[in-house]
């Protein structure tokens, strides 16, 4: 049982009465929030140390192998040149929501065979307590979430062979459950396991599988044991039994969101986001599709960047969808994903040749960051014979430092990585993630949508499975920094799950919150709600949260017409752009017509993709011809032809 002595550190350095009990949620003295970091620790004598003793005069042992740093402000200590053990540990940073991160070492009795590691982000609860093992959660699982364990397991099958860990996943005790989510305790590295080795691993679990996923996991598992099926056979496989059972689930998604320029101080809203007020009733892609982009460059650059970004993509998303509704069978995540990688480099060359053509260089370049979430609603058999309109598919583009959560009545998950220097370095194991923070340039963006040819982009592109009710917050780091969103989710996201407030209110207490407890930067939100729980809750209207605020400020009410863009003296080039009429819906394909094979999707979404983008590039080339024809010279040979030809040619 938790002690009630049990005190944690204030994070605050000036504090001048930094002990508190460790239930406080924020400092007694200074109301600086607390943080609760509580660790799982590897090494010879990490088992032998008895809970309720103090490591190092911080770490408090709450059980075998958790610890508790009651000085979470201060740097854990850190190895001068980084052990051959932890390397996995780095280079696996973009698994983040999956695994654990490298917090530090302890030397226990002043012997160096007695180091500890320290690892963070582990699945612990805010009250010290591991979250179940996965074999323990399994019997009660939905079917869905059963095979949805699976898959995540199989996703990292690969990442975690090439590094010499997989065995990480063949040890029941060190998977453990957060919800949907599978999350390991640790990175074991022993031996080379083969997909064989899985498959046995499973044979316990599809025992007990629910009914109506019983037989084909037990196929597959057997392909598994022959040894002889290769990879992505099991891949296609587990995803048609992921994608048929979820679409038997009923799915009712609600987007809202706003943008807001902040405190009075700033000169303009360098944010764009969608939907924007009644775009979330007006437009065809709602509630398909949220985005924020959070731009970069100043006035006539960040803003244009933003705007010409959200405009683009909203075209591509649009085709992508429809030619995606018109296949017979299941298009494979890897090729969707590779399609929204293709859009991102269109958007990303649009805005490069942009400054090119402007002679912007060094900080004067317009970038945009860009965080997104599309709803790819395939059509598809279920299990139980009936076709379905939904295979709850959700796709999370990211790039830059614009972030997304999943959020439930239980628990609040940072899906997104920050594309910054203490992430790259991390990545390329040259720093711990503590010791990283620590640089000057720590949260320098690293990658943005404009700063450099669409080829170098290296999005974070993931594949959710929608089948529990939650809320995805999407929003840019005017509300993120300084953990408001992971401090404040109970209190601004449960109520849209019990029903006590509207999608369009807590929108508004978002930027509020934000603006009051940040205030250093424009801010944008948007939430998608996302229910498949047969009982729909009636949202109680106009009930308020309670908000301190400490300056009186009109914030924009979600219903509202979206206000209008200051004035500005953008170059004609971009103003063409940003003015292009896109609101045109798009026509749901007959389900009389044929229906495509996803052999011919390549070439088509390909087409689609450039078709998308041409009343942008046609003013593009209208007004820069030179430029146009440079930008079209570096798409795909088979492509190149699908361009207007050259004047000069």
């Amino acid at each position: 049982m938790i002690s009630t002595q049990r005190i944690v550190y204030c994070p605050n350095p000036i504090c001048i009465r930094p002990i508190n009990p460790v239930d406080n949620r924020v400092c007694a003295n200074c109301q600086t929030p607390l943080i609760r970091r509580y660790l799982w620790v590897i090494g010879s004598s990490a088992a032998t140390i008895t809970p309720g003793e103090k490591v190092a005069d911080r770490y408090e042992i709450i059980a075998p192998r958790i610890w508790l740093d009651t000085q979470p402000g201060k740097l854990p200590d850190i190895p001068s040149k980084i052990p051959k053990e932890i390397i996995p540990y780095l280079c696996l940073y973009q698994q983040r929501l999956h695994l654990p991160v490298v917090y530090g070492l302890v030397r226990y009795q002043t012997e160096v065979a007695n180091n500890i590691l320290l690892l963070e982000n582990v699945p612990i609860d805010e009250a010290g307590n591991l979250y179940p093992a996965l074999t323990t959660a399994w019997q009660q699982a939905t079917a869905v979430r059963q095979v949805y364990w699976l898959w995540q397991i199989l996703q990292l099958w690969q990442p975690l062979s090439e590094l010499g860990v997989a065995t990480s996943l063949l040890i029941p005790n060190n998977l453990r459950v957060q919800g949907w989510c599978v999350r390991l305790l640790q990175l074991q590295q022993l031996g080379q396991p083969t997909l064989k080795d899985l498959g046995e691993c499973w044979q316990s679990l599809v025992v007990n599988a629910k009914t109506q996923v019983a037989n084909d996991l037990q196929k597959i598992v057997q392909q598994m044991c022959s040894g002889e099926v290769e990879y992505q056979d099991i891949v296609t496989q587990l995803n048609s039994l992921l994608l048929t059972s979820a679409a038997e689930l009923p799915l009712s998604i609600k987007v809202a969101g706003a943008s807001d320029k902040g405190p009075e101080g700033l000169i303009q809203n360098e944010d764009t986001c969608y939907p924007h007020g009644k775009d979330a009733i007006a437009n065809s892609l709602s509630p398909q599709m949220a985005i924020i982009c959070d731009g970069i460059g100043g006035h006539e650059g960040g803003e244009v960047a933003s705007r010409l970004a959200v405009q683009s993509v909203k075209l591509q998303i649009r085709a992508l969808l429809q030619e995606v509704g018109e296949q017979a069978e299941i298009v494979p995540p890897d090729l969707l994903q590779q399609q929204l990688e293709a859009c991102l480099r269109v958007i990303n060359n649009v805005i490069c040749n942009c400054n090119d053509e402007q002679k912007r260089t060094g900080t004067q370049r317009m970038a945009t960051t860009m965080v997104m979430a599309v709803q790819v609603p395939q059509r598809i058999q279920t299990a139980a014979g009936w076709h379905s309109e939904n295979a709850h598919e959700l796709y999370l583009v990211n790039i830059g430092d614009s972030r997304a959560y999943w959020i439930t009545r239980d628990y609040c998950q940072l899906l997104t990585i920050d594309d910054d220097v203490a992430t790259r370095e991390v990545r390329q194991a040259r720093s711990l993630y503590r010791q990283a923070l620590q640089r000057p340039d720590a949260t320098a963006l690293t990658q943005a949508l404009g700063t450099k040819e669409g080829e170098l982009l290296r999005p974070l592109i993931q594949r959710l499975i929608v089948e529990e009710d939650g809320i995805l917050l999407l929003c840019s780091d005017g509300l993120s920094d300084n953990q408001l969103v992971e401090e404040s989710w109970r209190d601004y996201a449960v109520p849209v799950l019990t029903g006590e407030l509207t999608l369009e209110e807590a929108v508004d207490a978002w930027i509020q919150l934000a603006n009051q407890k940040n205030g250093h930067d424009n801010v944008s939100v948007v939430l998608t709600h996302c229910r498949v729980s047969p009982d729909y809750l009636v949202p109680v209207t106009q009930k308020k949260l309670q908000i301190e605020v400490v300056e009186e400020k009109q914030v924009e009410i979600v219903l509202e017409e979206a206000p209008q863009p200051e004035e500005s003296e953008f170059a004609a080039s971009s103003q063409v752009l940003l003015d292009l009429d896109i609101s045109a819906t798009t026509q749901t394909a007959d389900n009389t017509q044929p229906r495509r094979q996803p052999g011919v999707l390549w070439l088509r979404l390909l087409a689609l993709l450039l078709g998308s983008a041409t009343v942008g590039l046609f003013a593009w080339q209208q007004l820069q011809p030179q430029t146009f024809h440079q930008m079209c010279k570096q798409l795909p040979q088979g492509v190149q032809q699908m361009c207007p030809p050259s004047r000069q040619e």
